[in-house]
């Protein structure tokens, strides 16, 4: 089907947080919306979606006021192909960015040896539906979430030496964070998936699976052999 991405909006109002202190930041990405083009682009190997440009929809009509006029002053007959429109917009945002939803850790020291680990969860929510631009109708909608986990782990040294009059202490962690993009273009990739498999249940489209696609090639390649 042919479909319209005019946004995909942040529509959480988060702002990244630091020493407790909110920052002008935002959490999450800004271009979701070419994240969700660049899935309906993808899926299905670029043969499940026609997607129409709508995002820099006044860069592409004013270029074609500037081709038109200048083929009518230098007298070009040639007509510019009309704009190809959609059946299906697409619309829907982020709308949840959940932080601290768990944390916890473990740790143990054993005379002046210990380490320890510690890890947090977030949680991005994604809100996807599909309307018909001939009755206004939403035909399907799909919300998915996903987890960004972040966890560090530490190691140090406590000990006192020479007769106890000197302190020897060594510090030693790694954090490792999940990327925020990535879980957002995850959440928005499944759910593409989550509104193509609504789509089949609901008999909007149907989808060829790679055993019906083998079966089809070998079933055209006997009508050929026949003819």
């Amino acid at each position: 089907p042919v479909v319209a991405v005019y946004n995909f909006l942040d529509k959480t109002g988060q702002r990244k947080q630091k020493d407790n202190v909110a920052m002008f930041s935002t959490a999450v990405t800004q271009g979701a919306d070419t994240m969700l083009i660049d899935a309906l682009k993808t899926a299905g190997g670029g043969t499940w979606f026609r997607v129409v440009e709508r995002v820099g929809i006044d860069h592409l009509t004013r270029e074609r006021q500037i081709v038109r006029s200048t083929r009518e002053a230098y007298q070009d007959e040639k007509k510019l192909a009309p704009l190809l429109f959609a059946g299906i917009i697409l619309e829907g945002g982020i709308i949840g960015y959940d932080t601290n939803i768990e944390t916890g850790g473990r740790g143990a020291r054993y005379l002046g040896l210990g380490g320890q680990q510690a890890y947090r969860r977030d949680v991005v929510v994604v809100h996807l539906r599909a309307v018909s631009v001939l009755t206004g109708e939403i035909l399907l909608n799909v919300q998915t979430s996903k987890t960004i986990l972040s966890v560090a782990e530490g190691f140090d040294v406590f000990k006192f030496v020479e007769m106890d009059t000197q302190l020897v202490e060594i510090e030693d962690g790694m954090t490792e964070n999940e990327s925020v993009t990535r879980s957002v273009r995850s959440a928005i990739e499944a759910a593409v998936y989550e509104l193509i498999l609504q789509g089949d249940e609901r008999d909007f489209w149907s989808i060829k699976w790679p055993g019906e696609l083998e079966e089809d090639n070998e079933e055209e390649t006997k009508n050929e052999n026949v003819e």
